[in-house]
């Protein structure tokens, strides 16, 4: 079995960390949401990737680079515009040939990873396989409808009358079977070639399509109150260490990983927090399910419940929560006269200012 792995989104929901940074590589405990795809990949025993990219091409291929870092080997397959999952497939012809493949979106995250899925497939031989979770908001997901056994009978994207609660999870398994119906796909109203229209087209093509509800964790890292979320429940399960310096006037609470060349000084840290390489955090506070990247300087300030990029810097702010905050930001307090806000922001940030 091979695996194609999607990474070719622009990111507009995360933006504008997402105008310099390609959505799949935003950190999660410091670690990007791609390589967690990678991770789950090459741990299910696949090791032939297609990695398909967009115009953030160059910034992924040197993260990942040949993907031997995580026992795969990789190869890139260039996807000059978002036109959609089964354009992904269609490009990919090539590089899949006649073999089984699971397609794994990467923005997605799944607690758990997907050798079960990957088993079962392999062992039922169904001409596709895919995996599902109830949601609040079906309109807003691909939806499917099953019988009372449990298969597949129709699929439909973001409808507007859903016919169940059960969304589409980012990874999907398909037999070759899956290019002859991708080759004949029509754009949809939305001007994709779209998975759902794929699938459907094996199931109106007699094909057995089978489906799988997920009861672990999943997210789409789309936005940041749900990049916030699998950063949380990440750290969750942080492994305490201190490869730093933590000063005797410093104190650690609970499951706190200070990395190597990082130092804490005259300050208290509540994990599970972690604490990049090379950071520095002085008379501060730094609260739970924080993660605070490599290099950064975090001086006379509180924040807790945040994502701290690489080499930002907040100094002198009181309390900062539920914060997403880009590589090489400075924070520092507004002058108390006159009473004014000063801000240089970006294109589709949002503020809120409490007074």
């Amino acid at each position: 079995m091979k695996a194609l792995l999607l990474a070719g989104g622009s990111g507009t929901r995360l933006r504008p960390i997402t105008h310099t940074s390609a959505k799949q590589l935003v950190p999660v405990a410091n670690k990007p949401v791609l390589f967690y795809g990678l991770e789950a990949i090459a741990a299910a025993g696949i090791r032939e990737l297609g990695l398909v990219v967009g115009d953030t091409h160059a910034e992924i291929e040197a993260a990942v680079g040949d993907g031997s870092a995580f026992g795969l080997r990789v190869t890139y397959l260039r996807q000059e515009a978002p036109l959609g999952l089964a354009h992904a497939v269609l490009i990919a012809r090539e590089f899949l040939g006649d073999e089984d493949f699971v397609m794994y979106l990467g923005d997605n995250f799944i607690v758990g990873g997907i050798n079960e899925v990957v088993e079962r497939f392999v062992r039922e031989r169904p001409a596709a396989q895919i995996m599902l979770t109830k949601v609040a908001e079906p309109q807003a997901f691909g939806v499917a409808e099953l019988d009372a056994g449990g298969r597949v009978v129709g699929l439909e994207e973001k409808p507007a009358r859903p016919k169940s609660d059960l969304a589409l999870v980012g990874v999907y398994l398909f037999s070759a079977a899956v290019h002859a119906v991708v080759g004949e796909l029509k754009p949809s109203w939305r001007g994709e070639l779209e998975i759902t229209d794929a699938i459907q087209g094996l199931i109106e093509a007699g094909l057995r399509v089978e489906s799988s509800v997920i009861s672990g964790y999943w997210k789409d890292t789309g936005n940041v109150t749900d990049m916030l979320e699998v950063n949380r429940l990440v750290l969750e399960s942080v492994e305490p260490r201190v490869l730093g310096r933590v000063d005797g006037a410093s104190e650690l609470i609970g499951r706190v990983a200070v990395e190597a060349g990082a130092v804490v000084e005259r300050s208290r840290v509540v994990g599970p927090a972690i604490v990049g390489a090379g950071a520095r955090v002085r008379d501060s506070y730094v609260g739970p399910y924080t993660s605070i990247g490599a290099s950064c300087v975090i001086t006379g300030s509180e924040i807790e419940y945040s994502i701290v990029l690489p080499r930002a810097s907040i100094a002198g702010v009181g309390r900062i929560e539920s914060s997403l905050i880009g590589r090489d930001v400075e924070v520092t307090p507004a002058p108390q006269t006159p009473k004014a806000h000063r801000l240089l922001l970006g294109d589709h940030s949002k503020v809120q200012i409490g007074s």
